[in-house]
C-alpha cells in the first residue's frame, strides 16, 4: 500500500509500509479530513500517535508543524519501517516508544494536546483505553482525541464523560473515525 504525507514541509514523501495486510494505514482522504477538522490545532502541539504502524498520522502532524510527536508501536516489524520513516522526516529516534499502547498510556509523563489512536480492530482496545483516556490526565485541557474503530467498537455517546464531546465523525469502508475534544472547564465563581 502506498502512503504519502499530504501537506506541510514533508508533503509528498512516501512512507514505507510492510507488504501484506499486517498494517492498516489511515487512508489519505481520511487523514486529509481529520487534519481539516483539526485546523490550526496541530501547529505547536504535543502529539501522541498510539498504534503508530507506518507513522502516517503522527508524521502528518509533524509535517504540519507539531512541536513534538511520540510514536508508540509494539510490533518489531512495523517499528523497523516506522524507524526508517521517522529518520526520513528528521524525527529523533527517541520519539519512538517500542512498547504497547496500554503500557505507554499508564505511565506517560505529561499530557498531550492531540492523541491519535488507530488500534487493531475487534480486539477491545477502545474500551480498554477509555478509563485511562477519560480521566483527564493523558490529554491536555481542551485537547483532542482521534479514534478509529470498527462499527462494533465505537464509544456510545452516553458513556463518554460530560466534559468530552464528539466533535466530528466519519466513515471509510469498515472504519469509523471520531474526533473528540475535551470541553473547557467553566469559570469558577
Amino acid at each position: 500500500m502506498s502512503v504519502s504525507i499530504i501537506a506541510g514541509r514533508h508533503r509528498g514523501r512516501r512512507l514505507l509500509t510492510p507488504a501484506g495486510r499486517s498494517l492498516r494505514p489511515t487512508p489519505g482522504a481520511v487523514r486529509e479530513t481529520l487534519f481539516n477538522w483539526l485546523g490550526g490545532q496541530v501547529a505547536g502541539a504535543r502529539v501522541l500517535d498510539l498504534f503508530a504502524g507506518s507513522g502516517a498520522l503522527g508524521l502528518e502532524a509533524w509535517s504540519r508543524g507539531a512541536r513534538e510527536v511520540v510514536f508508540v508501536e509494539k510490533d518489531p516489524q512495523h517499528r523497523q519501517f516506522l524507524s526508517r520513516n521517522l529518520a526520513a522526516c528528521g524525527v529523533a529516534a527517541q520519539q519512538l516508544a517500542g512498547t504497547d499502547a496500554w503500557g505507554y498510556l499508564q505511565y506517560c509523563p505529561r499530557p498531550f494536546d492531540i492523541i491519535f489512536a488507530d488500534p487493531p480492530f475487534d480486539q477491545g482496545w477502545p474500551m480498554r483505553m477509555a478509563p485511562i483516556l477519560w480521566n483527564g490526565q493523558r490529554l491536555a485541557a481542551e485537547g483532542w482525541l482521534y479514534l478509529e474503530t470498527s462499527a462494533a467498537e465505537q464509544w456510545d455517546d452516553a458513556a463518554i464523560p460530560n466534559h468530552w464531546r464528539a466533535y466530528r465523525r466519519g466513515r471509510c469502508g469498515d472504519s469509523h473515525h471520531t474526533l473528540y475534544t475535551i470541553l473547557p472547564e467553566p469559570p469558577h465563581d
